[in-house]
């Protein structure tokens, strides 16, 4: 009966009739497969526990949350609280009050996190790359000079004076920005991603004439987009975070320090301000100190953690390669 009626009607409406006289029948053929009472029991089980362990994580985000718009003497009263307990934005109000400075640290702390986790990307993906091509003579040795410094490092004296007084760094970004570019446990990381390409891909590039990094760019670069998320994550998590570089370097020397950096300075100047009148008659009880914490941690968090979703389903698979031989 159906290829009666199509073999009558032109080809535009037999196009059209064949979805929905092919589709029911697909989907008569498609059996649910059935559950007994032992899944449906490990089931809720599971929901259950995941959904217990979603408010445990949730829950000290959402008090802090609450905290930065509470009363400071309403924290220091009854404590911290899911709710907001004496609705108050001062601790906001204290944090904007220059918005010139808090927009230039969003700017630059944005602007150190893309290009550095960009550039970062590319030079550990290139890095991994090479050590796991087994026509590099070299690549053991390297492997384990990088492995080496996870395990010894020179310290802080011996940096300080190499980057401030050698490179001549010191009261420039570049002294925040060049130390998070690499980090050897991201190329150990990105090396065992790479044992996860077949080698033949390699070669067979070698067989049509590419060239190196024509190989990397072309051929291996888009097989890596799991560990490049992965390690991008981390290196944009670095910069993000990062604020005891920028003391030992930059303190006052820029007019527009590292987000984390400027928070920092607020909250340090907030505690010596509460410090130095709390023996006045002065009161202190509406002065922003715990308040001014949690809304510096919301101010700081909530950027970088509506970027996280999108790398989300990424991040499981690249942090979990090599864990699994054979």
């Amino acid at each position: 009966m159906l290829s009666s009626d199509l073999a009558g009607a032109p080809m535009s409406e037999a196009i059209g009739k064949t979805p929905s006289r092919v589709r029911p029948a697909k989907a008569a053929r498609a059996t649910r497969i059935k559950l007994d009472r032992s899944d449906y029991t490990i089931r809720g089980i599971s929901y259950v526990a995941i959904s217990i362990f979603v408010l445990f994580c949730l829950l000290p985000f959402v008090m802090i949350v609450s905290a930065s718009f509470s009363s400071e003497s309403e924290i220091m009263k009854s404590g911290f609280g899911l709710f907001p307990k004496g609705f108050s934005t001062t601790a906001y109000e204290y944090i904007f009050k220059a918005p010139r400075q808090i927009i230039g640290s969003y700017v630059v702390t944005i602007t150190m996190t893309l290009a550095g986790t960009a550039l970062g990307l590319f030079i550990i993906a290139m890095t991994g790359y090479a050590l796991n091509r087994q026509d590099f003579r070299l690549r053991n040795y390297i492997a384990f000079f990088i492995y080496f410094t996870t395990l010894f490092a020179a310290g802080l004296a011996p940096t300080f004076l190499w980057i401030g007084r050698d490179l001549g760094l010191r009261g420039n970004y570049l002294a925040v920005f060049l130390p998070l570019l690499m980090t050897p446990w991201l190329i150990i990381l990105m090396r065992n991603f790479m044992k996860s390409i077949p080698y033949e891909i390699i070669e067979s590039g070698k067989v049509d004439g590419a060239g190196d990094f024509r190989i990397f760019w072309q051929l291996t670069l888009p097989m890596m987009k799991p560990a490049l998320a992965t390690v991008g994550l981390f290196l944009a998590l670095g910069y993000w975070n990062e604020w005891y570089l920028s003391s030992l370097y930059l303190g006052s020397t820029v007019e527009f320090k590292p987000l984390q950096y400027y928070l920092y300075n607020i909250i340090n100047t907030a505690n010596a301000l509460r410090n130095s009148v709390a023996g006045s008659n002065v009161s202190i009880t509406e002065l922003p100190s715990n308040t001014l914490k949690m809304a510096s941690a919301v101010v700081a968090t909530l950027p970088i953690l509506f970027a996280y979703p999108f790398v989300q389903k990424y991040f499981v698979s690249g942090i979990t390669v090599g864990a699994v031989k054979g």
